[in-house]
Protein backbone atom coordinates (compact mmCIF):
# COMPACT_ATOMS: atom_id res chain seq x y z
CA UNK A 1 0.00 0.00 0.00
CA UNK A 2 1.35 3.68 -0.73
CA UNK A 3 1.51 6.36 1.55
CA UNK A 4 1.24 9.84 1.09
CA UNK A 5 4.79 10.64 0.96
CA UNK A 6 4.87 7.83 -1.57
CA UNK A 7 2.63 9.32 -3.89
CA UNK A 8 4.68 13.09 -3.61
CA UNK A 9 7.82 11.31 -4.55
CA UNK A 10 6.11 9.03 -7.74
CA UNK A 11 4.65 12.68 -8.58
CA UNK A 12 8.24 14.80 -8.33
CA UNK A 13 9.50 12.00 -10.38
CA UNK A 14 7.06 13.50 -13.32
CA UNK A 15 6.95 16.92 -12.96
CA UNK A 16 9.35 20.34 -13.57
CA UNK A 17 10.41 21.83 -9.86
CA UNK A 18 12.63 24.79 -9.24
CA UNK A 19 14.64 25.88 -6.48
CA UNK A 20 13.88 28.60 -4.23
CA UNK A 21 16.75 30.37 -5.72
CA UNK A 22 15.09 29.65 -9.22
CA UNK A 23 11.88 30.71 -7.89
CA UNK A 24 12.32 34.58 -9.04
CA UNK A 25 12.85 34.29 -12.16
CA UNK A 26 9.76 31.42 -12.72
CA UNK A 27 7.25 33.55 -10.68
CA UNK A 28 8.44 36.79 -12.85
CA UNK A 29 7.31 34.71 -16.07
CA UNK A 30 4.02 33.27 -15.15
CA UNK A 31 0.82 33.46 -15.73
CA UNK A 32 -0.07 33.13 -12.49
CA UNK A 33 1.39 31.77 -9.11
CA UNK A 34 -1.12 29.42 -7.08
CA UNK A 35 -1.15 28.63 -3.60
CA UNK A 36 -2.47 25.32 -2.69
CA UNK A 37 -2.42 25.46 0.99
CA UNK A 38 -5.93 26.19 2.40
CA UNK A 39 -7.71 29.01 3.13
CA UNK A 40 -6.20 29.80 6.63
CA UNK A 41 -2.30 29.20 5.53
CA UNK A 42 -2.75 31.34 2.54
CA UNK A 43 -4.40 34.30 5.18
CA UNK A 44 -1.16 33.54 7.32
CA UNK A 45 1.20 34.64 5.04
CA UNK A 46 2.07 33.92 1.25
CA UNK A 47 4.20 34.58 -1.58
CA UNK A 48 3.62 38.00 -3.24
CA UNK A 49 0.93 37.90 -6.27
CA UNK A 50 -0.22 34.71 -5.22
CA UNK A 51 -3.58 33.26 -5.69
CA UNK A 52 -5.13 30.81 -3.21
CA UNK A 53 -6.61 27.69 -4.73
CA UNK A 54 -6.98 25.19 -1.55
CA UNK A 55 -5.58 21.46 -3.56
CA UNK A 56 -9.01 19.60 -2.92
CA UNK A 57 -10.49 23.12 -5.05
CA UNK A 58 -7.80 23.23 -8.26
CA UNK A 59 -8.66 21.16 -11.03
CA UNK A 60 -12.43 22.46 -10.60
CA UNK A 61 -11.61 25.76 -10.59
CA UNK A 62 -9.19 25.86 -13.31
CA UNK A 63 -11.72 23.68 -15.11
CA UNK A 64 -14.54 25.94 -14.57
CA UNK A 65 -12.46 29.43 -14.90
CA UNK A 66 -12.05 30.50 -18.23
CA UNK A 67 -9.26 32.61 -17.06
CA UNK A 68 -7.42 29.69 -15.93
CA UNK A 69 -8.34 27.26 -18.45
CA UNK A 70 -6.30 27.11 -21.23
CA UNK A 71 -3.97 24.57 -21.59
CA UNK A 72 -0.64 26.88 -22.23
CA UNK A 73 -0.51 29.29 -19.13
CA UNK A 74 2.01 28.69 -17.24
CA UNK A 75 1.95 28.19 -14.09
CA UNK A 76 4.03 28.00 -10.67
CA UNK A 77 2.33 26.09 -7.88
CA UNK A 78 3.76 26.29 -4.22
CA UNK A 79 2.34 24.85 -0.59
CA UNK A 80 4.11 24.57 2.91
CA UNK A 81 6.58 22.03 1.73
CA UNK A 82 6.46 21.03 -1.82
CA UNK A 83 4.20 18.01 -1.31
CA UNK A 84 0.56 19.40 -2.03
CA UNK A 85 2.22 21.51 -5.51
CA UNK A 86 3.86 18.35 -6.39
CA UNK A 87 0.57 16.06 -6.20
CA UNK A 88 -1.00 19.63 -7.70
CA UNK A 89 1.54 19.74 -10.58
CA UNK A 90 1.28 15.79 -11.83
CA UNK A 91 -2.64 16.72 -11.80
CA UNK A 92 -2.80 19.57 -13.94
CA UNK A 93 0.02 17.55 -15.75
CA UNK A 94 -2.50 15.05 -16.42
CA UNK A 95 -5.30 17.50 -17.42
CA UNK A 96 -3.30 18.76 -20.30
CA UNK A 97 -1.43 21.93 -18.48
CA UNK A 98 1.80 22.27 -20.60
CA UNK A 99 3.98 24.60 -18.83
CA UNK A 100 3.42 23.69 -14.61
CA UNK A 101 6.02 24.34 -12.32
CA UNK A 102 6.33 23.45 -8.22
CA UNK A 103 8.66 25.38 -5.90
CA UNK A 104 10.77 22.88 -4.22
CA UNK A 105 10.41 23.20 -0.11
CA UNK A 106 7.34 25.24 -0.82
CA UNK A 107 6.40 28.44 1.63
CA UNK A 108 8.88 26.74 4.19
CA UNK A 109 11.28 27.10 2.09
CA UNK A 110 10.44 30.73 0.70
CA UNK A 111 10.40 31.80 4.49
CA UNK A 112 14.06 30.31 5.29
CA UNK A 113 15.22 32.14 2.56
CA UNK A 114 14.01 35.43 3.98
CA UNK A 115 12.20 35.98 0.70
CA UNK A 116 9.16 38.15 0.73
CA UNK A 117 5.80 37.36 1.54
CA UNK A 118 2.51 38.67 2.15
CA UNK A 119 0.35 38.86 5.33
CA UNK A 120 -3.06 40.08 4.85
CA UNK A 121 -4.81 41.92 7.55
CA UNK A 122 -8.16 41.16 8.32
CA UNK A 123 -10.65 44.85 8.52
CA UNK A 124 -11.12 45.98 12.45
CA UNK A 125 -14.98 44.76 13.16
CA UNK A 126 -14.53 46.16 16.65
Amino acid sequence: MKTALDLVASAKQLIHEVSVEEADTVIKQADVLIDVRESDEYYSGHIPGAINIPRGLLEFRLSNDEALNRRDLNIVLFCKNSGRSALSAQSLKEMGYLNVTSIAGGFDAWQEANKPIIVPSLPDFG
